[in-house]
């Protein structure tokens, strides 16, 4: 009996001597073992996030349910607030301010309400952004999932909600006399650039946000100025006149400039190529690939820190 012990613990103890001088990452190499939580690669992770596309519509369209669930004109609100915002725009810098002077009042107010929803649209999903991770810790720290769901599903909620409030917007184009075209069409390619590039910020700030969630206060103080200088409530190059070109030119090339005044040309008869800055398109697509591809990037390479801490 005490053979059979005496060699049972020498056979036990083998193993742990042959173990004893390996570091931590060679033993879980040895065994196979991995970091819990770590971060795929690239390719696997855009792999992953395909593989939760319905988890992430599905999300996006909860969310938007949820938005006004508590509300009496519930779904109203999604166009009535962009609406009432462009009401006290156009009181405002319309009427008092005059900010749509070179317009014709036909003009000018289609041309703010579509500078109005189309910026909210971007407005909305970088603030979602910001609070993607903060907002979802429990989700975050409950549930293995690739984290840049998240901030997907909330600017896929943005571009559902944009799409409903679009009813609209057609339908102020064609009241101030301006009816379906070809040119219309030119709509449906500036959103898409207009969704890849939002995504691509809100993955960014989403990551900042994750960081400093103090970073939330400060955003609406941000969207403002940077509505201010987009021109949503003015025409760029007629506000800038005697100033020097370089400035109209750099606000003009400014991303949310430039889909809302893609989407103006296609909807407004008389807002010509005039007012468009030079290679247009070619702005637009270069700020989607650039801010699309380097937010996703940039919040993938922190990804095992999400909901730590």
């Amino acid at each position: 009996m005490s053979d059979t012990t005496h060699d049972g613990a020498l056979a036990t103890s083998r193993p742990l001597s042959e173990d004893a001088g390996l570091s931590p990452a060679e033993l879980a190499g040895k065994y196979g073992l991995s970091v819990s939580g770590a971060r795929p690669r690239l390719g696997e992770y855009v792999r992953q996030l395909w593989g939760r596309r319905h988890f992430i519509m599905a999300f996006s369209r909860a969310k938007l349910v949820a938005q006004y669930s508590q509300a009496k004109l519930g779904q109203i609100w999604q166009v009535a607030t962009p609406l009432l915002n462009a009401l006290v725009y156009y009181l405002i810098f319309g009427l008092i301010l005059n900010a749509g002077r070179g317009m014709e009042k036909g003009v000018y107010i289609p041309f703010l309400v579509m500078g109005i929803f189309v910026f909210t649209f971007t407005q909305n999903s970088l603030m979602a952004g910001v609070r993607a991770i903060p907002g979802n810790l429990g989700l975050v720290r409950a549930l293995h999932f690739p984290r840049a769901s998240l901030p997907i599903s909330f600017s896929m909620q943005q571009l559902q909600q944009l799409l409903y409030s679009m009813i609209v917007v057609f339908a102020v184009a064609i009241a101030f006399g301006n009816y379906p075209s070809p040119s219309w069409l030119l709509v449906i390619p500036t959103l898409v650039l207009q969704f890849v590039f939002n995504t691509g910020l809100a993955l960014a700030f989403a990551r900042a946000g994750a960081k400093t969630p103090d970073l939330a206060q400060l955003m609406p103080f941000l969207t403002r100025t940077w509505m201010y200088a987009s021109g949503v409530m003015f025409s760029i190059s007629e506000m800038l006149k005697g100033k020097p070109a370089w400035i109209a030119d750099v606000l003009q090339w400014n991303p949310a400039a430039i889909y809302m005044d893609l989407v103006r040309f296609a909807l407004i008869d008389d807002y010509g190529a005039k007012n468009l800055p030079p290679h247009v398109w070619g702005f637009a697509v270069g700020w989607a690939v650039v801010i699309g591809i380097g937010g996703f990037v940039y919040f993938w390479k922190a990804e095992e820190r999400y909901g730590r801490g």
